[in-house]
């Protein structure tokens, strides 16, 4: 395996790579095992590379998030996928801002760099599924019935009276809503559909934040 892009310059600078290092290393969508360094030249790195390893299993767990603003999109992929989510689904609101659906951020390159430096920082190399919709009532009507069978199917809101629960054992379905919270239709809808309104506690957290809580305390 040769490396000339960002992860030979991740290997030089960080891991300060040279010949004969061992390294970790993954195939997206494979194993995970080592890779011993044969070769290292101004522009490149060759490993020789074996994979032994599985990667960690995902979590049982869904993840619905109204689509975050621009600048914060990538650090939430990169976190919800390091986390070890098996799903994740961004969502139109109606405190969504129009203009986010457009920002180059949604672009599929992005959302696979995201999710790649996700599965880097945990050491992981199965990327969770990611799918964007942009219209909320043909979503509840049409795909989130599916997301919620048989499953715990919870919406962070603030405000909630229902602590969310601790240490679950089966699979879950979790939905965070956008800057100011979903509005009441929204919340109607999703509870007419299954979904528990739970409350993390008395602050009001950046999404980012809030999905590693709420993961943390679910699991």
């Amino acid at each position: 395996m040769v490396l000339r892009d960002r992860r030979f310059l991740h290997a030089r600078d960080t891991h300060r790579a040279q010949v004969g290092a061992s390294l970790r290393v993954g195939l997206l969508g494979g194993n995970q095992g080592t890779g011993l360094v044969t070769r290292m030249e101004p522009d490149l790195l060759e490993l020789e590379v074996e994979l032994l390893q599985a990667p960690p299993p995902k979590l049982p767990l869904i993840l619905l998030m109204a689509l975050p603003r621009p600048k914060a999109l990538n650090r939430v992929l990169a976190s919800a996928t390091s986390l070890g989510a098996a799903q994740i689904h961004l969502i139109n609101a109606w405190k969504v801002e129009k203009s986010y659906w457009k920002s180059p951020r949604l672009e599929p390159a992005n959302l696979l760099h995201q999710r790649v430096l996700g599965l880097e920082q945990a050491k992981d190399t199965v990327l969770p599924t990611l799918h964007l919709h942009r219209l909320f009532r043909p979503f509840a009507e049409e795909v989130l019935p599916s997301l919620v069978a048989d499953r715990l199917a919870l919406v962070a809101h603030p405000g909630a009276w229902e602590p969310c629960p601790r240490q679950v054992t089966g699979p879950v379905t979790l939905a965070l809503g956008p800057e100011g919270g979903w509005t009441d239709p929204e919340m109607q809808t999703l509870i007419a559909r299954g979904v528990r309104p739970v409350a993390l506690g008395p602050r009001i957290l950046r999404t980012e934040t809030a999905v590693a809580a709420l993961v943390g305390r679910l699991f």
